[in-house]
């Protein structure tokens, strides 16, 4: 079994933000083989399924970005399944926008939600998969642009982005992390 995790914000306010990159990639996903994410358990809205015979679950936390390791703690514990069980999907200012990197583990990076998992797990043994948002510019605060929406040519990129994500989390559930990484790195 997979827990794939999207990170992000709850809430219409949060919807259309950078910071919500990985609820898009997880609601692609659902979209591409069908599972709805109708439920809400363990401080997340999620829904269950298979791709290619491989149970999965998809995952978006309810708890805010920062607060991301309490519910993929208790999904992790409910589920009894291990970090190596995890691929956790989310935005990354380090990237350029548009560019996706998938690793078999790493450390948090800076990023909140990141930092947040591995307290919760006390591990780093965990996929990931970034997507880039650009770095904000000089005049502009970190807060402030996690927090804002694409323009509209930015969403251009970030749509086709999403959809190569999503194809990549499917291409880890049936092929393997290390196949992802070859094809979509």
């Amino acid at each position: 079994m997979k827990l794939i995790i999207g990170l992000g914000n709850p809430g219409l306010a949060y919807a259309g933000t950078r910071h919500n990159v990985g609820f898009k990639v997880i609601n692609k996903v659902a979209k591409l083989i069908g599972i709805e994410i109708k439920g809400r358990r363990y401080q997340s809205r999620m829904g269950e399924g298979k791709i290619s015979g491989h149970e999965v679950i998809l995952a978006k936390p309810m708890t805010y970005m920062n607060l991301s390791g309490v519910a993929v703690e208790l999904l992790v514990r409910n589920f009894k399944a291990s970090p190596l069980d995890l691929l956790v999907v989310y935005d990354d200012v380090s990237l350029e926008l548009g560019k996706l990197r998938i690793r078999k583990k790493g450390s948090a990076g800076g990023h909140n939600g990141i930092k947040s998992i591995i307290e919760k797990l006390a591990n780093e043994e965990f996929a990931r998969m970034r997507i880039g948002i650009g770095t904000p510019p000089p005049e502009v605060s970190f807060r402030n642009y996690v927090l804002s929406p694409f323009t509209d040519e930015e969403n251009e990129v970030i749509e086709q982005v999403i959809e190569k994500a999503a194809e990549a989390v499917i291409c880890i559930i049936e092929e393997g992390i290390d196949a992802a990484m070859n094809k979509y790195n």
